[in-house]
């Protein structure tokens, strides 16, 4: 019986051997077919480790940064390719898409003070790929609702794609942590909001759970999420073994999912292999807390939790917010909103028959937390209703909302939740005076194929919010729970000396 046992698994290990060779053998092979890897791929920005962040100020990380932003600048201005100088390349210093070009550069971290006293603070952290730029619009708000805002770019973005392969999660970490003290360095008393969007979500639940585990760090009040990265696809978990081959320079290429033009002034079109491992094992990490906190009762002193995300979503996995996270909160005061599909959009049998609505996703009620999703009132109806189970509650709370999906729009995406439909960069209809040197949000998709550099599949994508105007009215009465008002007796102020 043993002997059995062992040829069976002798097969199994030479079955799954022969799997993983031949698996390597085609990722080398299609590396050294690739184009060649361009200096925005190769040349790696010297980035503070998380050892190093730690022990920096926000002033002295601000100072790093422009010198990394300038030591990026100089290493590409020496090395591009003249067949590289070209309008479409966000790295050539004459494309209208370069970051000396504007006033404002987003790629920055940065922090912005209210008019007035502040009161209260947030801090706002990017996804994956991504820059500050992402949660702009948010912070603007914030700022505008009197609190200071503190965006953080992550280590590793907001310069060229090829610092991605020299950093990681425990950088992002550090760069939270840097954020966070700033925060309350800033404003030492007034609620701390913790705004994550993405990977930056992940990062902003990670921080608390760190402050759980004893960590002596600020106490986020409130953790706001947008498409949270909360599970990532199966692939991600595996990514690291597609660049085994980069070991070698001839298969340099297989150290990247994806090579693209860089066309985007706020976002990296290509991809390295580790940055997909280490946003899963980001992942992964903080569902393992999750569930280890939840088992010990821990999660009652979980901030509260506000959460947006589409029912459909290529990037990350829906089924992970609602079971790995929201499955195992308390009644703390959280929210989960779903963005449904437009169910009436005309798409015949070209629909898949998987994509989940909000009631295949949510577990049956009353649950500990609040769900609300926007849907179509009924498959002939085009307006939007929105759907809130209180805490604690069975029965649905209905609104008519007077939304709709625009036209030829059939669904929210995992990119489009942050920006507004005005924003100038991937807005529907982007503000005139918002010019980041291309709309891509607006672009029309129809024509021949290879007269863009962008592929059409990324064009076809919505990039912007219909509804984010109903995320802000959420983000307000968040604001109005946490801002503690002024006692209705409260002295009045001291007049000023003569």
């Amino acid at each position: 019986m043993h002997r059995r046992a062992a040829r069976w698994l002798g097969r199994i290990v030479l079955v799954a051997a022969a799997s993983l060779a031949t698996l390597l053998a085609m990722r080398a092979w299609e590396a050294s077919r690739a184009p060649p890897l361009l200096p925005w791929h190769v040349e790696v920005p010297r980035e503070l480790d998380a050892t190093a962040i730690d022990r920096i100020d926000w002033a002295g990380w601000i100072t790093h940064e422009a010198a990394l932003l300038d030591q990026v600048d100089a290493a590409l201005g020496a090395d591009l390719p003249a067949t590289h100088a070209v309008a479409s390349n966000r790295y050539w210093p004459g494309s209208p898409m370069h970051r000396s070009r504007r006033d404002e550069d987003w790629n920055r971290s940065y922090a912005l003070e209210p008019d007035g006293p502040p009161r209260g603070v947030a801090v706002l952290l990017h996804g994956l790929t991504d820059s500050p730029y992402s949660l702009r619009h948010v912070a603007q708000h914030y700022r505008a609702r009197g609190f200071v805002t503190v965006g953080a770019r992550l280590p590793g973005h907001g310069t060229v794609p090829a610092g991605l392969t020299a950093t990681g999660r425990a950088d992002w970490h550090a760069a939270t942590r840097l954020a966070v003290r700033e925060a309350r360095r800033r404003v030492p008393e007034g609620p701390l909001h913790v705004v994550g969007y993405s990977t930056g979500a992940a990062l902003a639940l990670a921080h608390a759970l760190d402050v759980l585990d004893g960590a002596e760090a600020p106490r986020a009040d409130r953790i706001v999420m947008l498409s949270p990265m909360i599970g990532v696809s199966a692939l991600a978990r595996f990514a690291g073994v597609l660049g085994w081959p980069a070991v070698f320079p001839a298969f340099a290429r297989a150290a990247w999912i994806d090579v693209a033009p860089e066309y985007n002034p706020y976002k990296y079109n290509s991809f390295p292999v580790r940055a997909a491992r280490e946003s899963s094992l980001l992942a992964r990490d903080v569902q393992a807390r999750l569930a280890r906190r939840a088992a010990d009762g821990a999660l009652a002193d979980l901030p509260p939790i506000l959460a947006f995300q589409s029912t459909v979503d290529a990037t990350v996995s829906t089924p992970a917010v609602v079971a790995a996270l929201f499955a195992r909160l308390p009644a703390n005061g959280s929210e989960l909103v779903l963005f449904d599909l437009d169910r009436r959009a005309d798409l015949g049998p070209l629909t898949h028959r998987r994509n989940p609505s909000a009631d295949d996703l949510l577990p049956p009620s009353p649950r500990p937390w609040t769900a609300c999703d926007y849907s179509n009132a009924g498959r002939s109806d085009a307006v939007l209703v929105e759907r809130c189970t209180p805490a604690g509650e069975s029965v649905a709370r209905l609104r008519e909302t007077g939304l709709r999906f625009p036209d030829g729009v059939y669904s929210l995406s995992h990119v489009a939740l942050p920006f507004p439909v005005r924003d100038g960069l991937y807005g529907l209809a982007p503000d005139p005076g918002d010019i980041p040197g291309v709309h891509l949000g607006s672009l029309p998709a129809r024509g021949e194929r290879g007269v863009l550099v962008v592929a059409a599949a990324d064009l076809a994508r919505i990039t912007s919010n219909p509804f984010f105007d109903e995320i802000v009215a959420r983000i307000d009465r968040a604001i109005d729970a946490d801002v503690a008002p002024a006692p209705l007796n409260a002295p009045a102020p001291a007049a000023p000396a003569p």
